[in-house]
């Protein structure tokens, strides 16, 4: 469904990524994962079209989208769990869920207000509630939906679970098992190795803006070596 191959993208006159090459197949859950500042989110940015990637070409169910604005990339059907959540503050969750809904896929069963409170019946207790006023899990909870409400064909989450209480870690991976196995094409970003090996089927691991390696969740949890060569502090 996502292709990436040979991407290169710069911030200004800095090259973050070097002929970075991936691939996310349709009813998967593929993660990319590496140390901070490896280029992660400069992926992530050159994907959804608030980064221009200079060099490569990018695919989305097979249409080139390199270079078209955010806006239409959101159109064709992906959605984006943004590292920090960045919520509306001063918007009601309601508000924050209903701001952007849209159904661009054209789905025959789609992510609505009633579907979404359900998927995460905390957020249906914190309706009116401004977003300044969630907890981080809540927030991350109302980051989720909010994507759901665009009837994403591909689902991206930039730190999923990052600074989160470990039960709402869990609560979190539940959920997001759950769209897998309702088929939802995901690509996660995250640092949580054993819940990721859990729920994903491919991962990629990026250093210095270069993929240095790919395989399946067998083979990354069965090399201890990658994790200290490309993922320890």
């Amino acid at each position: 469904m996502l292709e990436l191959a040979n991407v290169e993208t710069f911030y200004g006159t800095i090259q973050v990524l070097f002929g970075m090459s991936m691939r996310c197949k349709r009813g998967e859950v593929t993660t990319l994962i590496g140390r901070n500042g490896m280029g992660k989110t400069t992926t992530v940015g050159s994907i959804i079209g608030t980064l221009e990637s200079r060099g490569g070409d990018i695919r989305f169910d097979g249409e080139v989208i390199s270079g078209r604005p955010a806006y239409e990339v959101a159109q064709l059907g992906i959605g984006l769990v943004p590292e920090g959540r960045q919520v509306f503050p001063n918007l009601s969750v309601r508000e924050n869920l209903v701001a952007t809904a849209a159904n661009y896929s054209g789905s025959s069963d789609p992510w609505t207000l009633d579907s979404v409170l359900e998927f995460f019946p905390r957020l249906r207790e914190r309706l009116d509630n401004q977003g300044s006023q969630l907890s981080g899990g809540e927030q991350q909870m109302l980051a989720i939906g909010r994507a759901l409400m665009l009837n994403p064909r591909l689902l991206i989450l930039d730190e999923a679970t990052e600074g989160l209480a470990p039960l709402i870690r869990q609560e979190i991976w539940r959920r997001l098992e759950q769209l897998k196995q309702s088929g939802m094409t995901i690509l996660l970003i995250d640092k949580n190795i054993d819940e990721l090996a859990h729920i994903a089927d491919r991962h990629f691991i990026i250093e210095k803006g270069r993929m240095v390696w790919q395989g399946d969740s067998d083979a990354l949890t069965e090399d201890a070596s990658l994790k200290a060569r490309y993922l320890g502090i």
